[in-house]
């Protein structure tokens, strides 16, 4: 009877131990998933905030990339005009320098004329 009382004793103090070491896990694991919770939703918003972050980048860049585009388009139209007008320039310059040798010639053949001495 005596060694029945000394077991029970000895089971129910290592029950309460083990009900106490249960209930501090369980607060644990309260705290825990409270915390991993929060992180959770720290995660979720810095990821949101991330995403947000980087579709305003890449919309920014889309956006310089279509102007730079425009830019070279516009700049090679303006360089075909230029080498238009720069040949055009050229034959009137050839032009002119072919109608200022005739001049010189028929001057030339004038001042020979005794009539025009």
């Amino acid at each position: 009877q005596q060694d029945s009382m000394n077991r029970y004793g000895a089971l129910s103090s290592q029950h309460k131990i083990l009900k106490n070491q249960h209930e501090d896990v369980k607060k644990q694991l309260l705290d825990l998933q409270l915390q991993h919770n929060s992180l959770k939703l720290e995660h979720r918003k810095t990821v949101e905030t991330h995403n947000q972050k980087y579709a305003q980048l890449q919309q920014e860049k889309d956006s310089e990339v279509t102007n730079l585009q425009d830019t070279v388009f516009k700049l090679r139209e303006e360089s075909k005009l230029l080498r238009k007008a720069h040949q055009e320039v050229h034959s009137q310059l050839l032009s002119s320098q072919a109608q200022l040798e005739e001049f010189r010639q028929f001057k030339e053949v004038l001042q020979k004329m005794p009539s025009f001495k």
